[in-house]
């Protein structure tokens, strides 16, 4: 086993960029998204709203396998790896915008009365007002996704993206030892968890602290 770390080396730092590269993705979605969702146009809730659900409502196995298998036939063939983080970015985008647009629903009226009475206009009271506020109540939500996220990602394994499940596959089927290879997958799954809710734990800390509402995780 000790001759397959590089490759096992390897499929991690896959695994972390898909993570990643998702979760960037996912978060561009779920504010663009969470914020139409309050727009005052209804075309533009209406639409956002369609979105969510679609995404929400479908298989994150199928709309992987679509973007792999089906897209192509349409003229358009991303890597595996980019339909990984594609699928991902979309699903988790779409949980990601009703983080968001309950946040900023939960953030008091009396702070935008406040700052419609000091001729704030709307782009300022969200960006000086209502996000910052809102933004300390994404966090929890949002550290509970990534981790979701990141359990996603063996997924991609079925489109060929050689990430670390793969890897540890591509080790089970050399070495015939089912149970060493997948106690391993379980245990760097776990780690690597960890770290990410640690790092959440302490940007939800940094964000109460900056709106002066404590230290607590």
């Amino acid at each position: 086993m000790g001759s397959a770390l590089p490759r096992l080396g390897e499929g991690l730092l896959v695994t972390v960029e898909a993570t990643v590269l998702g979760a960037v993705l996912a978060l561009v979605l779920a504010y663009a998204l969470g914020l139409a969702a309050g727009s005052s146009r209804a075309l533009v809730r209406g639409g956002s709203r369609l979105v969510v659900e679609f995404f929400r409502g479908t298989s994150l196995y199928v709309q992987l396998f679509w973007l792999f298998f089906a897209l192509p036939m349409l003229g358009f063939r991303l890597e595996p790896l980019a339909c990984g983080v594609l699928a991902l970015g979309l699903n988790f985008g779409a949980y990601g915008a009703e983080v968001v647009r309950g946040a900023v629903a939960a953030v008091p009226a009396s702070q935008s009365e406040a700052a419609v009475a000091l001729g704030m206009r709307p782009g300022l009271r969200l960006r000086r007002v209502v996000l910052p506020q809102a933004q300390a109540l994404m966090v929890a939500p949002f550290k509970n996704l990534l981790v979701q996220l990141l359990k996603a990602t063996p997924l991609l394994s079925l489109v060929t993206v050689p990430d670390l499940t793969f890897e540890i596959d591509q080790l089970r089927s050399a070495t015939g030892d089912t149970a060493a290879a997948y106690l391993l997958l379980l245990a760097v799954y776990g780690a690597v968890a960890a770290v990410l809710s640690l790092l959440m734990n302490a940007l939800e800390r940094s964000a109460k602290a900056r709106l002066g509402q404590g230290g607590g995780a």
